[in-house]
């Protein structure tokens, strides 16, 4: 018998997989990266399959494996399992899965890890005379001291901070005194920062019952039986957190491993330091996973869990690929956020996978939200899921009271055009800073104007690249394209009729930052949006600062809207609330009202109770009707009954086909060749709409044209699409993407 590998090979467009021998003495499992010949030349792959086989039933010789990137599998049989269900549903490459669940350094010919130079004494200690080391051998003999009392050294901290020569250090290896190794160095992102433990906190009844009913679902699980998902609807403030911490607390001393998946990276700072906090004792057994952290310290966050160092992992999306080993419990946070959905292929939704994974690991997920998504609340109506509430925040203190302003009288009083701030909310400010307390203000816009037009003649300056419009940044002095960074200089006479009298039209965080200057002139304001908070760690040290009263009002788009608790925050302004829901979107209303509750939750967290400011131009819009009184389930009730109404989700699986090229007869013609072919044997609970173009007609150059499916069956649709695609060859210059359970249709 002789041992055999698959390997999928690296980098190709569809799944390439060769079968190689695995020459005696080399230890080989799934998930392990290797090195192997692939016509004459060197490839990388991952094993996706090891047997033994009787070498009289090949029909042609096997080359064998060049050798191992590393001596142990990168991923577990669960997440190679998890690998091919995202593939079959997501209609991805199993290759492009494997990649995207492995951090860039670990996917190269060897495995990048930082290293340094140590120095270590390479005999005993009883063995230096240090006699002979006096007069000019005397620092030589300072270093052998020095070496004495430690393992090793790092060679940077004895030529640095020590201030040892490298002289001195080479000739005591060429005496056979001491040597020189490398040593690995693990990056730790939140290395700098102290933590003291924090006890866990007493629960009330609510959140007693919920984490009852989570470790209810763990001990099932260790009986074998099948357990379902858990949706924690609770409201904002009524201490989430707190179950979570106590569920992993329980998770940790059974011996497993918990995964926490935050939306946000705004929030994985914060969660961090709770956890951390927390698990003081064991906060190396904390590993932070998101997009801010550079190359090298995720890989080596990822290679703590790897290594099963780490049991606790807390990240944005990405995180739910983590290679825990003996997975205890997985917690998606703000399940219902639309950044939990990958926009490049994979196109996943890590709150779906986390229930898959949970699924094929045989462990508990919750999944909580105080404005939960219409899928899972819908799962939790036909009982698919367990529903368990939490209606009160902690203490009893209550929900922030909700003033909607409607911005249409406030504009018809001031008489200057758009209002920024209403006349109850610029009171409302006052009041805070005379009290010594802290205000939130929301908008999620941002730039310094929406655009600028002309008066004269209706220009409207416009991106050359997208048919979208072009957004003023004072401080860069520029027009960017918030769709593909496009800028130029604003003109200062209108390119169509030499017009001097061009006007900005509409606002973003950026004016808004200079109105309240203005207006608050001795305010401690800080912006937060992605155009201010560029550099590494700007963001954690603003939201720190905000927590230690340092700043006494936030303006921020979403990065500041969900998740953030601060106590002393007794006022939220949200400046404009029907940013985004006047759009061709089913979600849209939905969007909104979570939008709005998630940002008034942060408002009255503390012992002083909070209020919220909404202005509006649509103040009757049940969206912003509904989010007023804190009724998510009368929102649920009314949204879910046009959902089905028109067939939208969670009733079916949608598939977004979208088609794009710089030409645009080119763009169209493959999609109507493309639907022509869809149409051809469709199944009979498959809808298929007519090809039109997309609600972004044009972007980065390129037209856009799509079709939309619809089916109660995610598979089927799948297999239908899957088989149609496979049959038809595209243009080098046409691009066609399919996108399953879309968050968004343009």
């Amino acid at each position: 018998m002789i041992r055999v590998v698959k390997v999928l090979i690296d980098g190709a467009t569809n799944d390439l997989t060769f079968t190689y021998s695995v020459p005696d003495g080399v230890s080989v499992q799934p998930g392990q990266r290797v090195r192997v010949p692939l016509r004459n030349r060197k490839s990388i792959g991952t094993v996706t399959d090891v047997e033994s086989i009787d070498p009289a039933s090949l029909k042609y010789s096997l080359k064998p494996i060049d050798g191992t990137v590393s001596d142990d599998p990168f991923l577990t049989p669960g997440l190679i399992e998890l690998a091919h269900w995202i593939a079959g549903f997501y209609l991805a490459s199993v290759e492009a899965v494997f990649r995207t669940m492995l951090p860039k350094p670990s996917r190269g010919e060897a495995e990048k890890r930082k290293t340094e130079k140590h120095v270590m004494l390479a005999v005993s200690k009883g063995d230096i005379d240090f006699e002979q080391f006096s007069g000019r051998l005397a620092k030589q003999g300072d270093v052998l001291r020095e070496l004495r009392e430690v393992e090793s050294i790092s060679l940077a901290r004895m030529t640095g901070e020590l201030g040892f020569s490298r002289s001195s250090i080479k000739s005591l290896e060429e005496k056979g005194l001491v040597r020189l190794t490398e040593k690995i160095v693990t990056r730790d992102p939140l290395a700098e920062m102290e933590y003291v433990e924090s006890a866990a906190l007493k629960l009330n009844d609510e959140q007693a019952i919920c984490l009852k009913e989570v470790l209810a679902s763990s001990e099932r699980v260790s009986r074998g039986e099948k357990v379902k998902p858990i949706l924690l609807y609770g409201v904002t403030g009524s201490g989430k957190t707190e179950v979570y911490l106590q569920a992993i607390e329980k998770t940790i001393e059974e011996g497993k491993g918990a995964i926490v998946l935050v939306p946000e990276i705004a929030l994985t700072p914060q969660t961090a330091d709770r956890f951390k906090q927390r698990f003081a004792k064991i906060q190396d057994e904390v590993a932070i996973l998101h997009s801010n952290l550079s190359e090298g310290e995720r890989h080596d966050e990822w290679r703590k869990v790897l290594d099963q160092k780490a049991r606790i992992v807390i990240g944005a999306r990405s995180a739910i690929f983590s290679p825990i080993t003996n997975l205890g419990l997985i917690v998606v946070d703000e399940e219902h956020e639309n950044s939990y959905k990958q926009d490049i292929v994979p196109r996943y939704q890590a709150r779906d996978i986390a229930v898959v994974r949970a699924h094929l690991e045989k462990c508990p997920v919750l999944l909580g939200s105080a404005t939960p998504s219409l899928e899972s609340w819908q799962n939790s109506e036909a009982g698919k899921y367990d529903l368990v509430t939490m209606r009160q925040r902690i203490d009893d203190r209550k929900l922030p009271l909700i003033r909607i302003i409607d911005m249409r009288q406030e504009a018809r009083r001031q008489q200057s055009g758009p209002a920024i701030l209403s006349l109850k909310l610029r009171e409302a400010i006052e009041k805070r800073l005379e009290n010594g307390e802290q205000t939130i203000l929301f908008l999620n816009r941002r730039g310094f104007a929406k655009n600028i037009l002309c008066p004269e003649c209706g220009y409207v300056a416009n991106c050359r690249h997208c048919t979208t419009t072009m957004t003023l940044h004072r401080k860069d002095d520029r027009l960017i394209c918030h769709i593909c960074g496009f800028s130029q200089l604003p003109p200062r006479r209108c390119p169509e009729c030499d017009s001097r009298s061009i006007l900005n039209a509409g606002y973003g965080t950026e004016r808004v930052e200079e109105v309240l200057r203005k207006v608050f002139e001795t305010a401690r304001i800080t912006r937060v949006d992605t155009d201010a908070m560029r550099k590494k760690n700007q963001l954690r040290d603003t939201l720190s600062a905000f927590k230690a009263k340092k700043i006494d009002i936030l303006i921020g788009t979403q990065m500041i809207a969900k998740g953030l608790h601060f106590p002393n925050v007794t006022l939220v302004g949200i400046l404009n609330a029907d940013v985004g829901l006047h759009i061709p979107d089913f979600r849209a209303g939905e969007r909104t009202f979570q939008l709005l509750t998630q940002v008034a939750g942060r408002a009255g967290r503390g012992e002083l109770e909070g209020e919220v400011i909404v202005q509006t131009y649509t103040p009757h819009h049940p969206s912003i009707q509904f989010a007023r009184h804190h009724d998510f389930e009368g929102f649920a009730e009314q949204e879910l009954m046009m959902r089905r109404q028109f067939s939208h989700p969670p009733f079916v699986h949608v598939a977004l086909i979208t088609v794009r090229s710089v030409h645009q007869e080119r763009a169209e013609f493959t999609l109507k060749t493309l639907h022509a072919r869809m149409k051809h044997a469709i199944p009979d609970d498959i809808v298929l709409t007519e090809p039109l173009p997309s609600p972004l007609v044009k972007s980065h150059d390129q037209w856009r044209f799509q079709i939309l499916l619809k089916s109660p069956q995610a598979r089927k649709m799948a297999r239908h699409i899957h088989e149609v695609m496979k049959s038809l060859t595209f243009p080098d210059d046409v691009i066609v993407t399919v996108d399953v359970d879309p968050y968004s249709l343009g």
